[in-house]
């Protein structure tokens, strides 16, 4: 059962280290990080230096040589392929960088798929819900366009309503802006600062410091261990007239 008083994420002391010929590569040396819900944290560093792989430790995509990764109190680590595929549809909400909007379906269609494959939402009502989160994010005109139809910058707002598709109470996020040009990425963090303030929990890589600026806490990582945690009073999403 899960322990309601934890925090919403806790890494213990995890490592990651994948086969390279006859020799293990470590990428993940000892990690430890918790995160309550409700907060909106940065994962920054340069390439290479283990933030993917951490966010696919918190996303149950990839597992860990050794630790624990417990999400809303749940042991993630140790579930079958099968109960991770049902957590992360109830649970979890995942934006790419690339979008992943299935090319054949509308963008309405792209986000009732998640409740279909959960079952979470009734039939009757996954329509209403999908059209609500296209609306939030400013997409409601275009709910019958194909991906191909829209910008960029709308495949990835219709990403993050499919993402809440099921009102997980984490979404997690690998260079979402990392395709987006400078005013489109500002809107879409703009977008991920009302969802901590709706409540949401957010977890996010990036390499844009001025976006990472908006969370309101960034944890460093470099050469596999967490080199930075900084939390500050708010996360500030404008940038300079130089920008």
């Amino acid at each position: 059962m899960a322990n309601h008083n934890a925090p919403l994420l806790q890494l213990i002391a995890v490592h990651k280290s994948y086969q390279v010929g006859d020799d293990l590569a470590p990428v993940l040396r000892g990690v430890d990080l918790q995160v309550d819900a409700g907060e909106f944290v940065a994962l920054v560093g340069a390439s290479g230096n283990g933030k993917s792989t951490l966010l696919n430790m918190i996303a149950g995509i990839d597992r860990p040589t050794s630790g624990q990764v417990l999400v809303t109190g749940r042991p993630i680590h140790q579930m079958s392929e099968e109960a991770l595929a049902v957590w992360r549809g109830a649970e979890l909400g995942i934006v790419f960088q690339f979008f992943q909007l299935l090319p054949a379906l509308n963008l309405l269609k792209n986000v009732v798929l998640p409740m279909d494959l959960a079952g979470s939402v009734p039939r009757r009502q996954r329509r209403a819900r999908a059209l609500a989160l296209l609306s939030m994010v400013g997409l409601a005109d275009h709910a019958d366009k194909l991906p191909s139809m829209v910008s960029g910058g709308q495949q990835q707002r219709a990403a993050i309503a499919r993402a809440l598709a099921n009102d997980p109470p984490l979404i997690v996020a690998d260079e979402p802006t990392g395709n987006l040009d400078t005013d489109t990425s500002d809107d879409v963090f703009r977008i991920f600062q009302q969802l901590v303030a709706d409540g949401k929990t957010l977890v996010v890589v990036t390499h844009d410091g001025h976006l990472a600026d908006c969370a309101r806490r960034v944890v460093e990582i470099a050469n596999g261990r967490i080199v930075r945690d900084e939390r500050r009073p708010t996360g500030d999403c404008a940038r300079s007239p130089q920008s």
